[in-house]
């Protein structure tokens, strides 16, 4: 952990172990491998800036408190999870299942589809797990196992019952396209431990949600801090192997683009838009040394292959292990901030369970618990646990009546997520919906409230956070938001 804090996040940037400031252009004039474009200043437009050096996200910037979490670990279910069948229990479904919802449940809210069909009960037993007692279903039996690390979060809300908008908001606090994501907002506030690859990661399993690669954007923040894309195949993203045969070539022209940026910064000035360019490539040069080492898993262990299921015989267990087994890979060389999302599975490639329910649900299950549980236990066994944040959510979630007969339409009312490790107490659940599983009535919380407490826990204060951007110092949780106190260690 750190063991300097200062009051704010307006200070000098340092690099960790430096005792003094390093500012873009002196690293710049200090660097021996820039590589950039040449004519940048012509393609971007001014933006505005509060002045402080942030163009550089390849540095590290002190907290303003004592942070229980230095990475975070994005576990992102796109398409909704059913809170009813995993981590919401409620008897009532069995009871009243196959009955009209309008006369056994009361007034229902409008839906996505208005195809509303009966009262459904879980496919899916419950029971009480670990020594906490807490209730889930039989869908996740691997995760099931690590219950006493997990705290649920059973009255979540969202602000918008369609995915894109709802992506927006899970990931930028708006539910408009272009303001910065969570983890940009993150990598911003803290930087990156390694220079020699990106703060914020996105490992993509084949599907990129609604709303597109703007879900992961960096907004109006500098463009270093928007995600890296990369994929758990060979190659991961284009261009990470050098084109140029010839090291020495390379290295030529290298030198001929870092004399030209030279030239060209001091021609402009400062522009943040160039200079993030520069940054960027200056880090992309820097990856084709160490990304694919990093992405190459033949070095672990048999005994990690098998915990993680990289020997499944099912194609999209092993696809999801690669990306849990990277996302640890990630996080120990000092990546702030790493999102998965879900792999491609044909005909039911989201959890958005419209129809079909158990084929749906039981497939992106079937992916993702095994590798989850294994993330969790290899974090625990290597003593990262601790200090890595794990998030397990979707945009919202799915109603406790039918969609046609067997399905589920979309519910922004009341929803359960999770969270474990990163200061978090594990074993607890928090908030409550009514008790059809249909709406937040106890503790009721939104995604603001989510971000402030991922935010805190990696030591920054929401509400100091911020970037003076169109006359206003806006921030990710905008005017709202509370740190849910009641779930910390």
């Amino acid at each position: 952990m750190m063991s300097d804090f200062e009051p704010s996040l307006l200070g000098p940037i340092t690099r960790r172990g430096s005792s003094s400031g390093v500012t873009r252009r002196e690293a710049l004039a200090r660097s021996a491998g820039g590589f950039a474009a040449l004519a940048y200043a012509a393609l971007f437009g001014h933006s505005e800036s509060r002045g402080d050096e942030r163009s550089d996200a390849a540095t590290t910037r002190l907290p303003h408190h004592p942070p229980t979490a230095r990475n975070v670990i994005f576990l992102y279910m796109d398409g909704g999870v059913s809170q009813v069948d995993s981590f919401d229990y409620k008897p009532n479904l069995e009871k009243y299942h196959g009955q009209d919802p309008r006369k056994a449940i009361g007034k229902l809210e409008k839906t996505q589809f208005e195809n509303i069909g009966t009262v459904m009960k879980s496919p899916w037993a419950f029971a009480q797990r670990g020594q906490s007692g807490l209730w889930t279903s039989d869908l996740f039996p691997q995760v099931n196992q690590e219950i006493d690390s997990l705290c649920i979060l059973k009255s979540m809300t969202s602000k918008f019952p369609e995915h894109t908008s709802a992506n927006y908001f899970l990931h930028s606090g708006t539910g408009l396209q272009g303001r910065p994501s969570m983890g940009a907002w993150a990598t911003y506030g803290l930087g990156s431990e390694n220079q020699n690859v990106p703060g914020f990661v996105l490992l993509n399993g084949g599907l990129i949600p609604s709303g597109g690669l703007d879900n992961f954007n960096s907004g109006f923040l500098p463009a270093t801090y928007q995600a890296s894309v990369l994929e758990p195949k060979d190659p991961p993203l284009a261009n990470i192997r050098p084109l140029e045969k010839n090291s020495r070539l390379q290295t030529l022209k290298q030198s001929l683009i870092r004399d030209l940026d030279q030239r060209t910064l001091a021609d402009v000035g400062k522009l943040d838009a160039l200079e993030s360019a520069i940054a960027n490539h200056e880090l992309a040069a820097r990856m084709q040394l160490t990304v694919p080492e990093l992405l190459n898993l033949d070095g672990e262990t048999k005994e990690t292959h098998h915990l993680y299921g990289l020997d499944s015989d099912f194609e999209f267990t092993r696809s999801y292990a690669r990306q849990c087994l990277t996302a640890r890979r990630l996080i120990e060389r000092g990546v702030r901030f790493v999102e998965l999302t879900c792999p491609r599975i044909g005909g039911y490639d989201r959890w958005d369970a419209h129809g079909g329910l158990v084929t749906n649900h039981g497939n992106n299950a079937r992916a993702v618990d095994q590798p989850i549980r294994a993330l969790l236990v290899d974090l625990r066994q290597r003593g990262l646990l601790d200090e890595t944040l794990v998030v397990f959510s979707g945009e919202f979630g799915r109603t406790p009546f039918a969609q046609g007969s067997d399905g589920r339409d979309h519910n922004e009312h009341g929803f359960s997520q999770w969270l474990a490790g990163g200061g978090v107490r594990g074993g607890i659940s928090f908030g409550e919906t009514d008790e059809w599983g249909y709406k937040a009535v106890v503790d009721r919380l939104e995604i603001h409230d989510l971000h402030a407490t991922m935010l805190h826990l990696l030591g920054i204060d929401h509400t100091r956070l911020t970037y003076r951007f169109g006359g206003r110092d806006l921030r990710l949780t905008d005017v709202n938001g509370r740190v849910i106190d009641e779930i910390l260690t």
